[in-house]
């Protein structure tokens, strides 16, 4: 079992930037595919950015693309979500989550990590 823990969240004006880290332990990091969504306030979780096994193919929602960029280190374990750009509408809680299927990380990954807030102030 994939354990995920989020780091780099807090406090950023508006056109600034941030960038999440998800440290993963647990069974072996490279055979899964990772992703970010997102929980703003008052509405319903959503995916934003995915990325596959060996960091070839990544993927993202059209409400970051080209301002995020997803990518992996497996020889650290970690994989990270950079944030240039950033507009008040970002604010939200951000969660890093693993799968063994890429099919399944922008729906349902099996793994999730407890979330960590970004607030972006204007």
């Amino acid at each position: 079992q994939v354990e995920l823990v989020e780091s780099g969240g807090g406090l950023v004006q508006a056109g600034g930037s941030l960038r999440l880290s998800c440290a993963a332990s647990g069974r072996p990091y490279n055979l899964a595919a990772m992703g970010w969504f997102r929980q703003p306030p008052g509405e319903e979780r959503m995916f934003i950015a995915a990325i596959n096994r060996t960091g070839t193919g990544t993927y993202y929602s059209d409400s970051v693309k080209g301002r995020f960029t997803i990518s992996r280190d497996n020889e650290k374990n970690r994989f990270y979500l950079q944030m240039n750009n950033l507009e008040p509408a970002d604010t939200a809680v951000y969660f890093c989550a693993a799968d063994s299927n890429i099919h399944n990380i922008a729906t349902a990954p099996s793994t999730w990590g407890q979330g960590i807030t970004v607030t972006v102030s204007s």
